[in-house]
């Protein structure tokens, strides 16, 4: 299913890596906690401070790192496709090690993690295979694999792909894929993974205070996240 036959916007489009650079400047600014760290803050299964050795994966400016130290987890590594972002993420100090690469090929020593996160990445890859298999490869048995995803279902009703505004004002959509929720099902099981817990953040009235042209979006899932064990 392509995210184009959704799409209500037409933006012009850019790369994972020209996008994020540009925006890395306001995206703290720009992405709101109750998308993605108020998801995690509700998951219960995860025992983050049990964790010995996080991989943030596609850690952007390190929110979800700084998120997972403030929680207990000891020691946290990051991997990001941009270096702007990776700079960010370095000045925000969360995170031990920090590797420019690609979230499906990291460079990673095989089994050197109990938990792997990835946060608001999935829909800028085409296929989450590779991404579920190098998570399952880097990560030791046992271990927690915890991703916060756009929800498909607010793609297709919004037609709103994952965009900034350029430094002129132009709203500029950074390359978007849309993944059903069996896609992730399938990839996961296919790697490795079991499904542990599944939460789904919808709009509500903090929401639409945030953004109150989404009240037509009221009760629709907005975001989720998914909890996976080895």
């Amino acid at each position: 299913m392509r995210f184009e036959d959704f799409d209500s916007r037409g933006y012009r489009c850019v790369d994972v890596r020209t996008g994020y650079g540009e925006w890395v400047g306001h995206y703290d600014d720009t992405v709101e906690d109750a998308m993605d760290l108020a998801l995690l803050d509700q998951l219960t299964t995860p025992d983050w401070s049990g964790a010995h050795r996080a991989v943030d994966l596609a850690c952007g400016t390190g929110r979800t790192g700084a998120w997972l130290r403030e929680r207990g987890v000891p020691a946290v590594d990051g991997v990001d496709l941009t270096p702007e972002m990776l700079r960010a993420a370095e000045r925000r100090g969360a995170h031990e090690r920090l590797v420019e690469a690609d979230v499906r090929e990291t460079g990673l020593p095989g089994g050197a993690y109990d938990l792997a996160t990835v946060s608001l990445a999935d829909e800028h890859l085409a296929d989450l295979d590779p991404l579920y298999r190098e998570a399952a490869r880097i990560t030791g048995p046992g271990a927690t694999l915890v991703l916060v995803s756009y929800h498909p279902h607010f793609m297709m009703v919004s037609g709103m792909p994952t965009h900034y505004d350029s430094a002129s004002g132009e709203p500029v959509t950074i390359a978007t894929n849309l993944h059903l929720v069996s896609d992730h099902v399938r990839a996961a099981l296919g790697a490795g993974w079991r499904l542990a817990e599944m939460r789904e953040g919808v709009v509500d009235d903090e929401w639409v205070e945030l953004k109150p042209k989404w009240e037509r979006y009221r009760h629709h899932p907005v975001s989720m996240a998914t909890v996976w064990r080895k």
